[in-house]
């Protein structure tokens, strides 16, 4: 494999740029989810007027979908951070954390965790 001046390969950084691009799409996107789900509720409380029964089901189902846009974006957080981590060189399990909270977003997820896995031995020994 290729490497820099420093001795470094290049797959350490593209993992870390990976989950940083997927980290900030996961935050925008569970950010939007959660804001457009709150601000639809007054359109859906009384969500039926003529089956009242059912505006309890569709506030069940609008909190579930609230909370999946707030995991979403504290996945996004956290894969930003390891992404950071990554390119820093800092903590390897940090990293990984990272990498492996860009998962949802597919193929791209994937590719970090592979990156930041084959590039294990680039991390600077913690003291």
């Amino acid at each position: 494999m290729a490497s820099d001046s420093n001795g470094r390969g290049g797959l350490l950084s593209a993992g870390g740029i990976l989950s940083i691009i997927v980290g900030v799409f996961e935050v925008i996107g569970g950010g939007l989810i959660a804001a457009l789900t709150v601000l639809s509720i007054p359109l859906w409380h009384p969500c039926f007027p003529f089956f009242p029964e059912f505006g309890d089901f569709w506030g069940a189902e609008l909190t579930i979908v609230i909370i999946i846009g707030i995991v979403l974006a504290v996945l996004g957080i956290v894969a930003i951070v390891g992404g950071t981590s990554a390119i820093r060189r800092k903590s390897f399990g940090l990293s990984l954390a990272g990498a492996i909270c860009a998962l949802p977003s597919g193929i791209l997820g994937i590719l970090a965790v592979i990156f930041v896995s084959l590039a294990r031995g680039e991390f600077v020994p913690e003291e």
